[in-house]
């Protein structure tokens, strides 16, 4: 595996662009399956357009998952559970597992709701990155 790769998902008025999803039957315009494109071993990331007055159409759910939701342009709303929260550019809403979500872009948008959707799992992250080690001797390289 290399040890990085590098893909450009395109400016943010691109994303509604791409077509995919996980499998064909909730694949829907406006998803890319970033990673798919890269090789990704402990996350994994989306990045999603929804037209104003557009939802996801379903419910889900993740048992061990959990995911960070960015949002970047549009106005929408997410149902998690029980509750209705509104969201819009600098919006961040984390979702646990257990959680049931849906999300929607409000009719009234001022335009495309964008958004990010980081996902990851497995082991509980540290508080400070315990594998992280500077190089202060180390020149920059521009």
């Amino acid at each position: 595996m290399a040890k990085y790769e590098v893909t450009n998902i395109g400016a943010l008025d691109e994303w509604r662009d791409f077509y995919g999803g996980f499998r064909p039957e909730s694949s829907r315009d406006g998803r890319r399956v970033v990673d798919h494109e890269l090789t990704m071993q402990f996350i994994g990331m989306t990045a999603n357009a929804l037209e104003p007055g557009e939802e996801a159409g379903y419910w889900h759910i993740h048992h061990a998952i959990e995911e960070v939701y960015v949002f970047l342009e549009g106005r929408g709303q997410m149902g998690l559970d029980d509750s209705v929260v509104d969201v819009g550019p600098g919006s961040v809403v984390r979702v646990g597992q257990e959680v049931w979500r849906t999300w929607r872009a409000a009719p009234d948008s001022p335009g495309q709701l964008r958004w990010l959707c980081i996902r990851a799992g497995g082991q509980e992250l540290p508080h400070f990155p315990d594998d992280a080690e500077r190089g202060p001797d180390r020149p920059m390289p521009w």
